[in-house]
């Protein structure tokens, strides 16, 4: 299950992916590089669109390194979204202006026909080049960290063409139409692995697949929709690169996180806030290591509340390997200060 990396890595959160416990957990955040950040919000002006933003290198590498400057994170992300893989199959992709994503849906055999077999590299290469230059400005301690969407949650989108409460067009869609929406779903996980092998080419140390809507499928529908695809990823992967470091997080994935960890080829699972930290590194595999998992709450709230939640998982993942995150990402209101408090308390032990 763990990644072929020596154990004495020089970057603690490629020695926790190697299932070595640190005297110190390597720290970062899901959406660590956004709007509450005031260097963020005066960067994002200079691009028309957020879509531009992501596919401009200078703006997006500058992203993504501001928290690592201001923060001092283990791991810098890769700036971009999960929506740029269909908009580089072919679908119409954009981002209104407070109301989240807009994509031309798919409805019919002949909209799913309508795509690229294969993702369009040079639509993509902005992205690489972000890698590159990130990489060239991290410290030598902070591991860079690319990522994609897993197919069931990049599919919810191009099926719905938006976000929505808890995706029922792609759940109808895959009821009715089951070998359209597999085909779908096998072309998303096998452009999303090369995807990721590209990114780890041009730079990144290890990667993560969000898998943000993992909790709304019945017990069938997770094993068919969530586990076999990013199970068909993973195999690609070591096909592709020897091994390389891959964090998953199936959001909600509640009862069902056993059978997610299990997978071969994962170095790294993602906790959401509604995991029980003590339990989790109970109850899944060693050296497997557990990320997270903070409730982005309780660091808005801060105080009390923070100083808990912080206690709560460093004792809970006490003796595992832990990379400490937040159940889901860095929510915009919250306070720069809080953040700092985090930061300080997790590294005092």
């Amino acid at each position: 299950m763990t990644a072929a990396l020596s154990s004495n890595a020089p970057k603690p959160l490629l020695a926790a992916l190697c299932g070595v416990r640190q005297p110190v957990p390597p720290i970062w955040l899901m959406r660590q590089a956004g709007r509450y950040l005031p260097e963020y919000r005066a960067i994002r002006a200079e691009a028309p669109s957020f879509l531009e933003f992501c596919y401009n290198p200078r703006l997006a590498a500058e992203a993504t390194l501001q928290p690592i400057r201001r923060f001092g994170f283990d791991a810098a992300i890769l700036f971009s979204d999960i929506l740029v893989t269909p908009h580089a199959l072919g679908q119409s992709v954009s981002f209104e202006s407070g109301d989240g994503p807009r994509l031309q849906p798919i409805e019919s055999a002949a909209d799913y026909a309508a795509l690229r077999e294969e993702l369009d590299w040079a639509r993509l290469e902005p992205v690489f080049e972000t890698i590159e230059r990130v990489k060239a400005n991290l410290p030598a301690e902070v591991a860079l960290i690319g990522f994609c969407g897993a197919p069931w949650t990049v599919a919810s989108y191009m099926i719905a063409g938006r976000g929505t409460p808890d995706q029922t067009p792609a759940r109808l869609f895959a009821y009715r139409q089951p070998d359209l929406f597999a085909a779908l779903i096998d072309r998303l996980a096998d452009v999303s692995a090369e995807y990721l092998a590209r990114q780890f080419r041009a730079g990144a140390e290890a990667a993560q697949i969000f898998d943000s809507w993992s909790g709304v499928l019945p017990p069938a529908e997770f094993e068919r929709w969530c586990v076999k695809p990013i199970e068909r990823m993973l195999a690609r992967l070591r096909a592709s690169a020897p091994r390389p470091p891959i964090i998953a997080f199936p959001r909600g994935a509640a009862t069902r996180l056993a059978e997610f960890a299990a997978l071969g080829g994962l170095a790294g699972v993602g906790l959401d806030t509604a995991v029980e930290p003590a339990a989790a590194a109970a109850a899944l595999p060693a050296p497997l290591a557990l990320q997270g998992n903070l409730d982005p709450v309780a660091l808005v709230a801060g105080g009390r509340a923070l100083d808990e939640g912080v206690e709560r998982a460093l004792r809970g993942f006490a003796g595992r390997a832990h990379i400490f995150n937040l159940g889901h990402g860095v929510l915009p209101q919250t306070p720069i200060a809080h953040v700092e408090r985090l930061v300080a308390r997790v590294r005092a032990g």
